[in-house]
This record gives C-alpha cells, sequence and structure tokens, in this order.
C-alpha cells in the first residue's frame, strides 16, 4: 500500500446541516421550493456529482435551471462552511496525522471547487494532505481524478476510503481497492475492507 485517498461528505465530516441552511436560502431567494432540502435527504444526495444532484433535487426545474440553482447554492455554502464549519468526525485528525508520517494522503471528492480547501483550512487538515482533486478542479467525475491522482504521484497501490456505493463504484472504475467507512452516508454490500471509525486506520495492517 502506497498511498490512501480519502472521500469528504461522510468520511471525514458530516456538513449536512450547515449545508441545508445555506440551500434552503439560495432557494427561498430564488423562488425555488426548498422542503425536500434536509440534512436526511442531502445524506442520499452526497457522492453524486453536482449536476446530478441537482436534476435529483429540483426534478421540476429545467435542467439548466438546476444546475443554476444548485452552482449558487454551493458558492453560499463554501461562504457558510468556512464562517462556521462542522467538526471532523472523532479520531480523524489524529488518524491523519500518523499515517501521514507513513503514507502520502489525498482527497478525492464529488464536490465544487473551493469545498475541499475549506474544509482543510477550517480543520488543521493541510499539513497532512499532499493533493486533492474535485470535479470544480477537472470538470471530472470521481473515477477519472482518482485515477489522476495514481498517475501523477506514479501510484501503484493506493486504496480509496468512502461511504457510499457510489465512492465504491467510482473506485473500482478507477481500479483501486475500496476500504468502507461503516459510520457514513451510505451502504456497501461487498466492500474490500471496513472501518467502523477513523481510527481503526490504524489498526489497518501496512498501514503504519
Amino acid at each position: 500500500m502506497d498511498a490512501l485517498i480519502f472521500d469528504v461528505d461522510g468520511t471525514l465530516w458530516d456538513s449536512t446541516e450547515k449545508v441545508a441552511v445555506a440551500w434552503r436560502q439560495v432557494c427561498e431567494r430564488e423562488g425555488v421550493p426548498s422542503d425536500m432540502i434536509t440534512p436526511e435527504r442531502l445524506k442520499k444526495e452526497f457522492g453524486k456529482t453536482l449536476e446530478n444532484i441537482g436534476y435529483s433535487l429540483f426534478p421540476f426545474l429545467p435542467k439548466e435551471e438546476a444546475v443554476r440553482v444548485t452552482a449558487l447554492a454551493c458558492d453560499l455554502e463554501n461562504e457558510s462552511l468556512l464562517a462556521d464549519p462542522p467538526a471532523l468526525y472523532p479520531g480523524v485528525k489524529k488518524a491523519f496525522e500518523t499515517l501521514s508520517q507513513s503514507l502520502p494522503l489525498f482527497i478525492v471528492s464529488n464536490c465544487q471547487a473551493g469545498y475541499i480547501e475549506v474544509l482543510l483550512e477550517t480543520t488543521g487538515l493541510t499539513p497532512y494532505v499532499k493533493d486533492h482533486l474535485c470535479p470544480g478542479d477537472t470538470g471530472e467525475a470521481k473515477a477519472a481524478n482518482i485515477r489522476r491522482i495514481t498517475e501523477q504521484y506514479h501510484l501503484k497501490s493506493a486504496v480509496y476510503i468512502g461511504d457510499t456505493m457510489g465512492d465504491y463504484l467510482a473506485t473500482k472504475e478507477a481500479g483501486l481497492p475500496f476500504l468502507f467507512a461503516s459510520y457514513g452516508f451510505g451502504n456497501v454490500p461487498e466492500p474490500d475492507g471496513i472501518i467502523e471509525k477513523p481510527e481503526d486506520l490504524l489498526l489497518v495492517p501496512g498501514l503504519i
């Protein structure tokens, strides 16, 4: 194993309550119904591309309008989380501090540009993360961005850690093993391994 690549939402933190507030504010401002914007609903949507989240949340809007409202919501989301971030899951920072001493750590998420930067800036994880990518950076979805990281850094045996079936499918498309963060948002029936809490990573053979 020569690197770990992490998802964000449901793996490193849960921002859904704060994100829901920002999204509802944008919906109200734009005259769009917002009853469907709840933390529980967002947990089912996170992990998809932003375009597909927009289509799912706003099926009553023309697709271009759904994408426009989603983009506005993401802009306010970044601002809101920078001012009032959620906490990392317990044990994440300790795991990153320890693991980064022996392995490069990366983040790849299906989020907007700036979101991972907000996470890093507000949680103190910046010193432990070698690089990160998202569709907002590249225009490509998770599988392609995982491949970009592995190719750019000449990784031969990286492992991806995520919490949803979408994470699993993207990881397999990219050709990597998948560790399932079972404390997160989704369910993955047949992962390559399972962690029940972030600090379980410190017990995986070959990581430290």
